[in-house]
């Protein structure tokens, strides 16, 4: 796994870089998830310990619950509706639903991803990180259509 480390990294550079490029400006979620991912990968690559790769899905994962919940109670707004309001024409009972379900959301796959790096192999992990968490992200996000349809606003 740690083969694929730096590579993974300069990809990652590569692709944010290309994104700067073409449209002047990086999504939050791409540019903190290529952060975490240089900054676990190095300290991976330079204490040649996996641990740190391993907690890097539970960290980002818990990043973006604590951002949710800090935007919720301290901001009282969602900061989920700063990031996705141009798309999406929602009602605040629907931004607060939602939010409040990528909380539990995130925090979910957070305890998931740490279960699974502690109790199973390496290569276990590895196949549960790329096939796993995509496809219960995409079903969960799939789910949350009912909302959406629920409180959206229509123009």
């Amino acid at each position: 796994m740690q083969e694929a480390i730096l590579p993974l990294i300069i990809a990652t550079t590569i692709a944010i870089s290309f994104i700067y490029l073409t449209e002047k400006k990086v999504p939050t979620m791409p540019l903190i998830s290529g952060i975490l991912l240089a900054g676990f990968g190095g300290l991976t690559l330079y204490f040649n310990d996996k641990t740190f790769f391993y907690m890097k899905p539970t960290i980002i994962n818990l990043v973006f619950a604590v951002a949710l919940l800090y935007g919720k109670l301290i901001l009282k707004t969602s900061l989920l509706k700063k990031v996705l309001g141009q798309s999406l024409k929602l009602t605040d009972a629907g931004w607060s639903i939602l939010t409040d379900r990528w909380i539990y959301f995130f925090i979910f796959i957070a305890i998931l991803n740490e279960l699974v790096w502690r109790t199973q192999s390496e290569d276990f992990w590895v196949q549960f990180k790329v096939f796993g968490m995509i496809p219960i992200t995409i079903v969960y996000t799939f789910f949350q259509i009912s909302v959406i349809e629920k409180y959206k606003i229509e123009e």
